[in-house]
């Protein structure tokens, strides 16, 4: 089991040959730091505590970690691939001469960890692994590193901040979600899909975890928006 400091210690060698492999592959995808490895890091670790605190059994912690490592490879808002970063997985799971049937595990993980699968309405059946991986990363979207993440996001593809004649959007669908083409601000990522996440947890350690970071959301777009209007 990794360290919290990022140190490679006590790692299995399919899990530190994968660390490796992701860390070659986030230096050159060109992901901003929303993307990067330092969020990898901090979802692997999240999603550690949370199959902790759940009770999954150890024998499942090296899934729930090569998951959380990999799920972002090739991330379809930068690659515009929605099957390279499971087909990557894969591969290179197999060339590792990891177990079939846990393999297709951590791709299933992988397949359906995104907010945009979600949306669609999946009638898949969630599982324990799948439940406090989606559950880290969605931690990591929100609270303070969440904002920040999204202020960099935005940045790194020229969003405009906010401009108050750009409405957000109550409800979406994958397909509006993913649309490239539509001109939306950076603050409307806010109501569009981060606040939304506290109640999208799968998790009791999830939604635990989720109370303040929504909370700290929620003191910031109510400054943010006293300063825009010039009354804070």
């Amino acid at each position: 089991m990794q360290k919290s400091d990022g140190g490679k210690t006590n790692l299995s060698g399919v899990l530190q040959k994968t660390e490796e492999f992701v860390r070659d592959q986030m230096n050159i995808s060109g992901n901003d730091s929303s993307h990067d490895w330092w969020h990898v890091h901090r979802v692997r670790n999240l999603a550690l505590k949370l199959a902790q605190e759940e009770g999954i059994p150890s024998e499942s912690l090296e899934m729930v970690q090569l998951a959380a490592l990999m799920h972002d490879l090739h991330d379809w808002k930068y690659s515009g691939s929605t099957t390279e970063g499971v087909r990557a997985a894969l591969e290179f799971l197999e060339q590792q001469g990891y177990n079939a049937e846990k393999a297709q595990k951590v791709a299933s993980i992988i397949r359906r960890i995104g907010f945009k699968d979600e949306l669609q309405g999946s009638k898949e059946e969630m599982f324990p692994e799948l439940a406090v991986v989606q559950d880290a990363d969605r931690l990591d979207a929100i609270g303070a590193i969440g904002i920040a993440r999204c202020l960099t996001f935005g940045g790194k593809f020229n969003r405009v901040l906010h401009d108050p004649e750009v409405k957000s959007r109550e409800t979406l669908t994958k397909e509006e979600y993913m649309d490239k083409n539509v001109e939306q601000t950076t603050m409307n990522h806010f109501p569009e899909k981060l606040l939304k996440l506290q109640g999208m947890m799968k998790t009791d350690a999830g939604r635990r975890y989720a109370i303040g970071r929504h909370k700290v959301m929620e003191a910031f777009l109510t400054q943010f928006y006293n300063e825009w209007d010039g009354t804070a």
